[in-house]
């Protein structure tokens, strides 16, 4: 019989401990039990992986849907150019975060669609619509809220029905103009929160 070794950071794992421990209900400041088990995770969870304190309204799920897992990403938009002007064409990013129902350590890869895609499970989330803000980093690609279109699979993405992305840092088309027939791909950082029907 083979074994799995499977190591996490001491970061990431500390993270998922304090949250298995505030969705059972545990409270480490005295004997009052947390006061919303899933509202308490997702607060962990954007605080660990740097989300933001507030949400602009426009970007805020309609009631009936709940924050099912928090990741953070780290990649690029990728441009190609049309008539001397940067076009996006794709975003190419891996994600790293927690799902919150059960807490539990997940990954995911983000590409053209756009589309997330568990590796851990194979379910998959493609998004359409987006209503945007602006970032509140300066020289970034907005703040966006995706619904659905359509889903694959039970696991992490599964059901899902919103996509925000938010807390974004850089992806900005260059400002300069172009060759025809050219890419370019620029860095970012966003943190994804993927939500599901309550």
């Amino acid at each position: 019989m083979k074994t799995k070794t499977v190591r996490i950071s001491a970061g990431v794992g500390a993270a998922a401990l304090a949250l298995v421990g505030v969705s059972a209900g545990a409270s480490f400041a005295g004997d009052q039990p947390a006061p919303t088990a899933a509202a308490s995770a997702a607060g962990a969870a954007d605080r660990f992986l740097g989300g933001p304190s507030t949400v602009p309204a426009a970007l805020v799920p309609p009631a009936g849907h709940t924050l099912a897992s928090v990741f953070k990403a780290k990649g690029v938009q990728i441009y190609g150019c049309t008539d001397t002007k940067w076009t996006l064409i794709e975003p190419a990013a891996s994600l790293a975060g927690i799902s919150l129902n059960p807490v539990k350590v997940a990954s995911a890869l983000h590409f053209r669609g756009p589309s997330w895609e568990s590796p851990d499970d194979g379910s998959l989330v493609e998004g359409t619509a987006p209503v945007s803000a602006p970032s509140t980093t300066p020289n970034s690609i907005p703040q966006l809220l995706i619904t659905a279109k359509t889903t694959r699979g039970p696991g992490v993405f599964g059901g899902v029905t919103f996509i925000q992305r938010l807390a974004t840092v850089g992806g900005v088309a260059p400002a300069t103009a172009c060759t025809a027939g050219t890419t370019t791909a620029v860095s970012y950082q966003a943190v994804y929160r993927f939500f599901k029907k309550s």
